[in-house]
């Protein structure tokens, strides 16, 4: 369903983690936990509706109950990101189709019928997609989704087949943009930025004994299991947050992954620690 990502970064993933792949696609998010190497390589191939678990994604927007209703409306999507969940079935499986989505107008969930009956991966997950935006899904469930009402199920057919579709939630469009290291120090010297400001190391303990800057709080990727679950109990998704590491390349993994989660905007610094060192303060030592 997902269009081939052009994002490619230094990441390895957890084996334990992976789901099925479908080796014609490529997810555009990065799944995560991801293991630290020193090699850049590309992201691997990852099945296109599995991009992450609904535990982490549903939050306080429960999966709706009783009927739900099949729509054609349609809105232009704005600068949303939407909840979705869907089933696929195949292009031949017409009556199949409407026989799932009477059952669904009866009243059974959509995540329920998935698990049985989709020929999507995502089915594991109960259908559920996650928070997509535009232009990371094929045109015809892109236009689809976007143009759903808020619980009601729409049918749509793409390459892949006959796809019901249910949108759960909306929330405004995350931001994740980079920040260098010389507006990082100039905002630094307001105390009042280091006070408001939700400030990510995500290198190792040994590392930041070597080098580190003031009001930043510790979070080891490796060390993710620890923190990745409660990551909103200690930030604040809707305060700016900025991510740091030594070079740029981890900080990246981890804001993508924050942005995943809902944080609203998240500053990843470019160049990382050593870019600090070299370009603005040398008493920060490189290693």
């Amino acid at each position: 369903m997902l269009r081939t990502s052009s994002l490619s970064y230094p990441v390895t993933f957890f084996s334990n983690l992976r789901l099925p792949v479908l080796s014609s696609f490529r997810s555009p998010f990065p799944s995560f936990p991801p293991k630290l190497v020193s090699t850049p390589i590309s992201a691997p191939q990852t099945p296109p509706f599995c991009q992450r678990t609904p535990s982490s994604m549903v939050g306080s927007n429960p999966r709706p109950q009783g009927k739900v209703m099949f729509s054609s409306g349609r809105s232009d999507g704005g600068n949303k990101e939407i909840l979705v969940q869907h089933l696929l079935v195949g292009q031949d499986d017409v009556k199949m189709l409407t026989e799932l989505q009477k059952r669904i107008s009866e009243g059974v969930d959509l995540s329920d019928l998935a698990v049985e009956y989709s020929i999507c991966p995502s089915k594991e997950n109960g259908g559920m997609l996650g928070w997509v935006r535009k232009g990371q899904m094929v045109p015809e469930f892109e236009e689809a989704a976007f143009s759903a009402p808020l619980n009601k199920v729409v049918r749509c057919k793409t390459k892949f087949g006959w796809h019901l579709l249910q949108v759960l939630s909306e929330r405004e469009e995350s931001k994740l943009e980079d920040i260098a290291p010389e507006e990082l120090h100039s905002k630094m010297q307001d105390p009042i930025f280091i006070e408001e400001a939700q400030l990510i190391d995500v290198r190792e303990p040994e590392e930041v004994a070597q080098a580190s800057l003031p009001g930043f709080k510790v979070l080891p990727l490796r060390q993710f299991g620890t923190w990745g679950s409660v990551i909103s109990d200690e930030f604040d998704p809707e305060k700016d947050t900025y991510v740091l590491c030594h070079h740029g390349v981890r900080s990246l993994q981890v804001a993508k992954w924050l942005q995943s989660q809902g944080f609203k905007k998240v500053f990843n610094v470019a160049g990382g620690i050593h870019a600090y060192s070299v370009n603005v303060d040398p008493s920060v030592p490189t290693y």
